[in-house]
């Protein structure tokens, strides 16, 4: 019988090919991070297909000021407001400008027109004139600035302020070097992200 067994033993092993496994507890190691890398991938493909149907891309996001922030005075339009307050100041009316925003991987763009408020020691008749020859420097500054932003740092009242202002302190660099800056404020007439 021993000398049975042995013979067994030896055709077992000399019929198994030598790359089959020889038990099959390898093969239910493997199991668990096939199945851990199924359900990522899935998840993943679920949270994208929810950020497509659920997200803002295509959709303008528009921020309206009256609908930000009432006020108890009504609104006035920058020729109306130049009207009533002939000596308070001037106001400019900048072409929209569209440019890409500083976001990698996906292509978002933002759209802004502006109105320029100038001081009112700016000579009412001149400053016009002389800002509609400097409108593609100041068209070309506010490409660049826009650009160099990236979505959270456009979204929301304060980044807005902050951007005024930047604006306002960029435009008076660029148009009017050296001297007295003659913008006062900027104003939003159009403010759209997509």
């Amino acid at each position: 019988m021993a000398e049975q067994e042995k013979q067994e033993k030896v055709e077992n092993v000399t019929s198994a090919p030598p790359d089959a496994p020889q038990d099959s507890k390898p093969a239910a190691k493997v199991l668990p991070w096939v199945l851990l890398a199924l359900v990522i991938i899935a998840l993943a493909a679920f949270g994208f297909l929810v950020g497509r149907m659920f997200g803002t891309r295509g959709h303008a996001q528009t921020i309206d000021a009256a609908e930000r922030a009432p006020t108890d005075e009504p609104t006035r339009s920058p020729e109306t407001a130049a009207a009533q307050d002939p000596g308070e100041g001037v106001f400019y009316d900048l072409d929209p400008v569209v440019a890409n925003l500083n976001e990698p991987g996906v292509t978002r763009y933002v759209r802004v027109a502006l109105t320029l408020e100038l001081n009112g020691a700016a000579p009412g008749k001149e400053a016009p004139a002389s800002l509609d020859q400097k409108k593609p420097l100041m068209k070309h500054w506010l490409t660049l600035y826009l650009a160099n932003q990236t979505l959270e740092e456009i979204r929301g009242e304060k980044n807005l302020l902050r951007m005024q202002t930047q604006i306002s302190d960029g435009l008076n660099q660029t148009l009017f070097p050296g001297t007295k800056p003659q913008i006062k404020r900027i104003l939003f007439k159009e403010f759209a992200i997509q």
